[in-house]
Order: C-alpha cells, then sequence, then structure tokens
C-alpha cells in the first residue's frame, strides 16, 4: 500500500509545499499521507521527523538553506517530538512574522488538559487527538485536509526574504 504512494509522491515533487508534516512515527506519518493523497486534498506533502527539522524547514535554515522560501500551506505538528517539541515549534511559528498566521493544526495523541490548553494559548488552529482506530484517523485526516486546503481562506504568508546586498558608501 505505502509503495503504492511513492509513485504519486515523486510524481508531485515539482509543485509547492501544501502540507508540512511533523510527525516522529513513521506509521503515523504514512497513514497520515496515504489519507491525503488518497482523498486528494494535496498534491505535496514534507514530511519532517522532529521539531528541528520542521523548524529549519519553515525559516529555510540547515538542510533546508537552499529550499525554495514558499510556505506550506498549512502545517500538522505532532507535541510529542524528538528535539523540540510541538509546543515549542508552535511557539516559534507563531512569534515570527513570516509565520505568525500560518495555518497550525497540532494532530496528536495527547488529550491531556495542559497540551490542549498550552496549544490555543500559542494560537494553534486546531487541536485533533489522533484516533486509535484507523478508519477514523483515515476520516479524521481527509476530513482537516479538506478543510484547511478546500474550504478555509487562509492569509498570504509572505516569503523568507535574501538579505540586501552591502553597497559601500561614497566618500
Amino acid at each position: 500500500m505505502i509503495e503504492d504512494m511513492t509513485a504519486d509522491i515523486l510524481m508531485i515533487q515539482e509543485q509547492p509545499v501544501e502540507i508540512l508534516l511533523v510527525e516522529d512515527n513513521p506509521s503515523d506519518a504514512k497513514l497520515t499521507i496515504r489519507s491525503l493523497v488518497k482523498s486528494k486534498v494535496a498534491n505535496r506533502i514534507e514530511w519532517v521527523k522532529d521539531g528541528q527539522a520542521a523548524v529549519d524547514y519553515l525559516f529555510c535554515e540547515g538542510v533546508y538553506a537552499d529550499r525554495d522560501p514558499a510556505m506550506p500551506r498549512m502545517v500538522l505538528l505532532d507535541i510529542k517530538l524528538p528535539k523540540l517539541d510541538g509546543l515549542e515549534v508552535l511557539e516559534l511559528i507563531r512569534k515570527d512574522p513570516r509565520t505568525t498566521n500560518l495555518p497550525v493544526v497540532l494532530l496528536t495523541s495527547s488529550n491531556q488538559e495542559r497540551d490542549i490548553t498550552r496549544g490555543y494559548a500559542l494560537r494553534a488552529n486546531s487541536y485533533i487527538v489522533k484516533p486509535v482506530d484507523f478508519v477514523q484517523f483515515a476520516d479524521a485526516v481527509k476530513s482537516l485536509g479538506l478543510y484547511w486546503l478546500l474550504l478555509n481562506t487562509p492569509p498570504i504568508l509572505q516569503p523568507r526574504r535574501a538579505p540586501a546586498p552591502i553597497r559601500p558608501v561614497a566618500v
């Protein structure tokens, strides 16, 4: 099943990223990608496996320094992540003017009240607890993709700007 989607993903690599998926669990990531591809709500999904990689991707740093600076249309963000947790990533997203309005959906297994409260305090656009059931999980992912990518009208996001060249000053 997962192998079948490889060709679909390869065919759409040249299109702009619509979803940045930040998920350290390969099974959850593959199910999420498969659900989005199968429902045809996203043409291009970028998957990163930890919080630091998400920050690097969004701000064109580290291994992503040379990527196209266009922002994804939305971020699906797990909370329990290595390196930086999802709430720390969300806080960094909201502090930067380039990403402050980027739609971020927390898609996580945590149903702890403190995580939910903190997520909304940091301006998460939505908080979804991952259903344990495979079919319910796939349906939830499809529904959130339909809403955030097809029905929702997001703000225009500003890509990262190259630093202005230094010009010699005439004396």
